[in-house]
């Protein structure tokens, strides 16, 4: 029999991850760096080898935050290649899902920019780009998908988007929140007229 050999991770990555355990389920001000050093396992001084200060580890919790937000987008969309108007609607469906999941803590980005408010705060910078580029790449398939008016749908898609950060952490929406799915498919159909992919989203919602 072949004897597993387990690899550790490097020190860097098993601080990250202990921080964003933490700041996602506690908040970011309520940890404190000792927290993140016991929970990581890591000596204090490999800590600040890697990380110079608490926000700079806030900002690398971000960064990466940032990249699996984009590769989670990228994923989901590249179910529906060349069809803009699926994509949007798949975009709401999966995110219905991930807030009926038991570990849903909200939108560590909004989450941020609320606890960081300072606009010099770099973490805080961070999060409101991210917002932003979650707007800019909801007006290119807004746009794509003809919308009469792409700002106007991409402005209450991300309402609808922030709306749903807030409920799934307080209301029962549904299995897997099928009303995310159906409230998105409802604007999406208005602005871009009602074709077969949204009626049959709206539906499975109701």
């Amino acid at each position: 029999m072949e004897e597993t050999v387990t690899v550790k991770k490097p020190a860097r990555e098993r601080i990250l991850d202990a921080a964003a355990e933490l700041f996602y389920r506690d908040g970011i001000r309520a940890v404190g760096v000792d927290t993140v050093i016991a929970r990581s396992g890591v000596a204090k001084m490999s800590l600040y080898r890697n990380f110079a200060s608490k926000d700079e580890l806030v900002c690398a919790y971000l960064e990466r935050n940032i990249a699996q937000h984009a590769a989670w987008w990228d994923r989901v969309t590249a179910r529906h290649p060349d069809d803009p108007r699926a994509q949007m609607q798949a975009l709401f469906t999966a995110l219905g899902h991930w807030i009926d999941h038991p570990k849903f803590q909200g939108c560590p980005f909004t989450s941020a920019a609320a606890e960081l408010r300072d606009p010099a705060n770099p973490a805080h910078a961070l999060a409101v780009a991210h917002k932003r580029m979650v707007r800019d790449r909801l007006r290119a398939l807004a746009a794509a998908a003809g919308a009469d008016c792409p700002e106007r749908l991409t402005a209450q898609l991300q309402l609808l988007m922030e709306g749903a950060y807030a409920a799934g952490r307080a209301l029962d929406l549904g299995a897997g929140n099928g009303a995310v799915a159906s409230a998105a498919a409802a604007l999406i159909d208005r602005a871009c007229g009602a074709g077969p992919a949204g009626r049959k989203i709206l539906n499975a919602g109701q």
